[in-house]
C-alpha cells in the first residue's frame, strides 16, 4: 500500500516538473490570440459657412458692381426671375434688396454639379449678413457673435482733437463722443499745444478683426493746466458722467447740432452778407459739413415747423418748452417723419446738411431762441442735470476713487512713438 501511494506521488511529481519544463522551453514559441481592432466609420465633417453646410457645394465669392442689382448679379446662376421677384416681394421687412450697395461683399452657394445658385449671402456690414435660400424660397438676416477687447489709451494735443486722436488709432465716433461729452466744459476751438486727454472704450471685434467699438466707459482731459475727470455712476436708474465734484456732464442741449466740426461763421449782429452782399445781423452759428451730414437735435422737445422758404431752405424748428426754441436751416432734405407736433429726443436725426436757400457751400446755420429772444448759442450758460445726491455721495466716492487710479496708469503716447512701436 505505502508502496502504491509512494509510486503515485511520484508520478504526479514527475508531471508537474515536465509541465513546468514545457512552458518553460516553449512559451515563447506559442502564438497569441491576435487581437482585433474594431475601426469605427468616420464620419464627414460638416464645412459650415454663414451657418451652412457647404460641403458639397461650390463656394463663389464677389463685391458689387456700380448699377448692379440682385437680378443681375444672380444672371449667370440660372435663377428664374419669378424667383427673384417673389424673393424681393418677402424680404421687404427683412432686408430690401433694391438696397444692395457697391462693393459690398456677396457669396453664391451652388451644387458641384449645376451652376443653379441655391444660396445667395450679401453682407452689408461688418456684423450681419443677409441669406437667400433659393430651395426654400425664404430670407432671412443673421449677426456674426461679437467680442469685446478694451482700450485705454492717452495722447496729447499737437495740433486738434481729432487728428491727434485718431492718429493713436482711435475711431471718429469715439472722438465723436468724447467732444460731446467735454462740449460744455471745453472751448475745442481754442485747445493748447500740450493739453492732453485719456479714454477708455470696449472695441467691438469680430473674426479678429477691429469693426467698431462701444460707448466711452471712462475719460479725462487737462486744458490749460485745468484736469477734467468723467466718472461714470449710476443714479436714478441711469448711468451718466460725473466731474470729479460730483457734477453731471449731461446738459439739457447737446454742446452741438453735428458731430465734432468746424464753426465756420458765429454770432455776429454786423456781418456781411456773402449772398446779399450787405451788412446784417448773423443770429446763428454756422457748422461746415459736407452735404449729407446728419444734423441732430440738441434737445428733447416739439417739432413746430418743417418746411421750406427761399431765405432759410429745407428747415426744422424745435420748440424744448417753455424758454428754448431751436432752428436748424439750410438742409438737403429734412429727415422722414418730421412734422409739427412731432415728439423728438436730444441727439435724434432731424435732417441732413445742404445748401438750399440763401446758402454758397454746404453747411448748417443754427438758430437758438431764449425767452422768444434769439441770443449767442455759444455763449449760453446752460444749467447741467441732477449732480450726485447726498444719498449716492459715499457711494460715488468709492467709484471715484477706482476711476482716477485707472486714469493714472494710463500713460500719455505720441503719435510718433506709436508708429516707432508698430
Amino acid at each position: 500500500m505505502n508502496k502504491k501511494w509512494i509510486s503515485t506521488g511520484i508520478l504526479v511529481l514527475c508531471l508537474g516538473a515536465g509541465y513546468y519544463l514545457y512552458n518553460q522551453v516553449y512559451s515563447d514559441t506559442i502564438p497569441e490570440e491576435p487581437e482585433l481592432e474594431v475601426y469605427e466609420e468616420e464620419e464627414e465633417e460638416e464645412v459650415l459657412l454663414y451657418g451652412i453646410n457647404a460641403k458639397d457645394l461650390d463656394v463663389i465669392e464677389g463685391v458689387v458692381g456700380k448699377n448692379q442689382t440682385l437680378s443681375s448679379i444672380l444672371a449667370p446662376f440660372n435663377i428664374p426671375f419669378q424667383i427673384i421677384d417673389e424673393i424681393a416681394k418677402k424680404s421687404k421687412e427683412i432686408f430690401d434688396v433694391r438696397k444692395i450697395a457697391y462693393n459690398k461683399k456677396f457669396t453664391v452657394l451652388t451644387a458641384k454639379d449645376s451652376s443653379q445658385a441655391q444660396f445667395f449671402i450679401y453682407e452689408p456690414n461688418p456684423l450681419e449678413y443677409v441669406v437667400i435660400n433659393f430651395e426654400d424660397i425664404e430670407i432671412y438676416k443673421e449677426e456674426r457673435p461679437v467680442s469685446y477687447r478694451p482700450v485705454e489709451l492717452g495722447g496729447e494735443i499737437t495740433s486738434n482733437l481729432s487728428s491727434n486722436m485718431t492718429g493713436l488709432g482711435i475711431s471718429y465716433d469715439v472722438v465723436d463722443q468724447f467732444a460731446d461729452l467735454f462740449g460744455w466744459s471745453i472751448d475745442f476751438g481754442s485747445l493748447q499745444k500740450g493739453d492732453e486727454f485719456k479714454v477708455v472704450f470696449q472695441e467691438k471685434i469680430v473674426d479678429e478683426t477691429v469693426v467698431g467699438n462701444g460707448e466711452i466707459e471712462l475719460a479725462y482731459f487737462k486744458h490749460k493746466g485745468e484736469e477734467l475727470f468723467a466718472i461714470p455712476f449710476e443714479q436714478n436708474g441711469q448711468v451718466s458722467f460725473f466731474d470729479q465734484e460730483g457734477n453731471s456732464f449731461k446738459k439739457a442741449f447737446l454742446r452741438d447740432p453735428l458731430k465734432y466740426t468746424r464753426i465756420s461763421s458765429r454770432y455776429n449782429l454786423n456781418r456781411f452778407h456773402p449772398v446779399q452782399k450787405r451788412y446784417k445781423p448773423h443770429l446763428g452759428t454756422d457748422y461746415a459739413a459736407p452735404t449729407g451730414t446728419e444734423i441732430r437735435t440738441v434737445g428733447d422737445g416739439t417739432v413746430v415747423e418743417a418746411r421750406f422758404t427761399s431765405a432759410n431752405g429745407n428747415y426744422v424748428k424745435i420748440k424744448h418748452n417753455e424758454t428754448y426754441t431751436t432752428q436748424y436751416l439750410h438742409m438737403s432734405k429734412i429727415a422722414s417723419g418730421m412734422k409739427p407736433g412731432m415728439r423728438v429726443k436730444q441727439g435724434q436725426v432731424i435732417g441732413y446738411v445742404g445748401s438750399t436757400g440763401l446758402a454758397t457751400g454746404p453747411h448748417l446755420c443754427f438758430r437758438f431762441w431764449k425767452n422768444g429772444k434769439q441770443v449767442d448759442w455759444l455763449k449760453e450758460k446752460i444749467p447741467p442735470t441732477e449732480p450726485i445726491s447726498p444719498a449716492n455721495r459715499a457711494a460715488f466716492e468709492l467709484v471715484k476713487a477706482e476711476k482716477l487710479g485707472v486714469l493714472a496708469a494710463i500713460p500719455i503716447q505720441s503719435e510718433e512713438k506709436l508708429l516707432a512701436d508698430n
